[in-house]
């Protein structure tokens, strides 16, 4: 697949961020990185997300994703219900030099209070190669081991999704097992790599990072 050319060096957007030093399930805080700030999923992102996670290309790993803009909206209520609850939190990545979304990451709930979680993500194809998960993926995996006491963090990837785990493993993931025909999807069951990141993995990656989080 075609890469979108590297965008310029951009120095961080400083952030207004009214949810600073608030519990997170109160609302989530704004994270602001090199290329991109994530923030809190909203209704009005539902028509961009829609249009760009849709794709074929962007779709064909995902999980049932939502495939029309009122189903993409009743998963941002649930989403806003999950993490009021403690149990999820969904951030949109949107470039420091755009207004929208090009894709978005979350973190769920596996056990008790985060102590194990899942993270995920989908950006669209158009902007692959950029650099945009390298620098969300860094800000949500600091998020979750400082902000949500996370202890294990867990990620799934089809085998055949050679990008996906690419990236897992570039971002300092390691990969633990196979999950034979985990994933159905398309009618087939698909085999998955499961990935993780524990809270000495990030311990040691963290200062390699140049973390900037508001």
């Amino acid at each position: 697949m075609e890469k979108m050319p590297k965008p310029p060096e951009l120095e961080p957007v400083a952030a207004t961020d009214e949810c600073e030093g608030n519990d997170w399930r109160d609302c989530l805080p704004l994270l602001t990185g090199r290329l991109a700030s994530l923030r809190e999923i909203e209704p009005t992102d539902a028509p961009t997300l829609v249009s760009l996670l849709t794709t074929p290309e962007v779709s064909r790993f995902l999980s049932q994703p939502p495939s029309t803009v009122e189903e993409f909206r009743r998963f941002v209520e649930w989403a806003v219900a999950e993490r009021t609850a403690g149990r999820y939190a969904c951030f949109v990545i949107v470039p420091h030099e755009a207004r929208q979304p090009v894709g978005l990451i979350h973190v769920r709930e596996l056990e008790p209070r985060m102590a194990t979680a899942e993270w995920g993500f989908a950006i669209g194809s158009r902007y692959w190669g950029a650099g945009y998960f390298m620098d969300a993926a860094r800000q949500v995996v600091d998020f979750s081991f400082g902000r949500l006491g996370v202890h294990r963090l867990e990620a799934r990837a089809a085998l055949q999704n050679g990008r996906c785990n690419n990236a897992l493993q570039k971002i300092g993931a390691v990969k633990e097992a196979v999950l034979r025909r985990a994933l159905f999807r398309d009618g087939e069951y698909l085999d998955q790599a499961l990935w993780t990141i524990v809270d000495e993995d990030w311990q040691r990656a963290r200062s390699a990072w140049e973390i900037h989080v508001h």
